[in-house]
């Protein structure tokens, strides 16, 4: 599906444009063209090859998703991969989608397989504030996606934190597995996070730093505003990392210390026992010539023994916090 926004002038319209006025709408300069692309068929990738212009390795990269966020600089256009996050409330996952960004003189096409509300939010800030916004710029549009995209990641964070808290307090109370696996499902939720977030700190260090003739130098300083947003989260990302990694330590070495409790309670346990059946192994032997084997009160003097040595090494163990 193409969605296509128009803004000339102060004004902005959204509709279908047909593919023979694209290049009509691209040959007026006071007008600013983006086009959203959403699951694109192979016919409307060459559609936009032809009308575009678009180099062959730049269609074959937007083609193909799971790309490494990067920047690439073409004769006539630009071709920025980004990456927009969404979570699923209900299975607690997170789903990473590509977004493939052509830049050109004045339009801008992003193209990506499913839905983003990220992007459906700055359509509708676009047309809901243009008389606000005035002369809309490429620059000006590529900023407010990106930036978007960016905000985006906040609320995603945001919940894993929230995770992350009651998994300390699981941590501290039940010990079970399926905390373990919760904590492995999160480390892994913040690499796939993390895998994609470093290198759009890349891309937009290059934004920065690189001059690109369909960027305004002007709007450029507002990417230094995106590159801030995404060094936060990646500082909160490996923050959180740390923090799991050492709930996991926690979980594991208190999981160690009960199971060496309860070593050292059997151990003693068995000691004491040890104890006790060697005295009646030894009244239980049958040679004839035994002192107190004909003792009126051998049976209660066995006992008795066995209780006395019982009971001093059970008070041994206790203080030495065995039992």
């Amino acid at each position: 599906m193409i969605t296509v926004n128009v803004h000339t002038n102060g004004t902005a319209s959204l509709g279908e444009v047909p593919p023979e006025e694209i290049s009509d709408v691209l040959a007026r300069p006071d007008e600013v063209l983006w086009i959203d692309v959403v699951g694109p068929s192979p016919e409307e990738l060459l559609l936009l090859k032809s009308e575009f212009g678009f180099h062959p390795l730049a269609v074959e990269d937007v083609a193909k998703v799971h790309q490494r966020p990067k920047v690439d600089l073409y004769e006539r256009h630009c071709l920025i991969i980004f990456y927009a996050l969404t979570r699923d409330a209900a299975a607690e996952d997170v789903t990473l989608t590509q977004v493939g960004i052509f830049v050109g003189k004045n339009y801008v096409v992003t193209v990506h397989d499913r839905a983003i509300p990220a992007l459906s939010e700055t359509s509708e800030r676009w047309s809901r504030n243009v008389e606000q916004i005035g002369e809309t710029t490429v620059s000006l549009l590529v900023y407010s996606i990106l930036d978007t995209i960016v905000d985006s990641y906040f609320p995603i964070l945001d919940a894993i934190s929230d995770r992350l808290d009651e998994l300390e307090s699981r941590v501290f109370g039940n010990l079970s597995a399926e905390t373990q696996q919760e904590i492995f499902r999160l480390k892994k939720e913040l690499v796939t996070i993390r895998r994609v977030v470093a290198p759009e700190r890349d891309v937009m260090n290059v934004l920065l730093r690189r001059e690109m003739p369909m960027f305004d130098q002007a709007v450029i300083a507002y990417f230094q505003d995106v590159y801030d947003h995404i060094i936060r989260v990646t500082d909160a990302v490996d923050t959180y990392r740390d923090l799991l990694s050492s709930a996991l330590e926690f979980h594991l070495t208190l999981a160690s210390n009960r199971l060496n409790q309860v070593m050292k309670t059997l151990t003693a346990s068995s000691i004491i026992l040890m104890s006790m059946t060697l005295i009646a192994s030894i009244y239980g032997m049958n040679f004839v010539h035994m002192p107190e084997l004909q003792w009126h009160v051998g049976y209660l003097w066995a006992l008795s023994l066995m209780v006395v040595i019982g009971a001093s090494m059970a008070v041994l163990f206790r203080r030495i916090d065995w039992l």
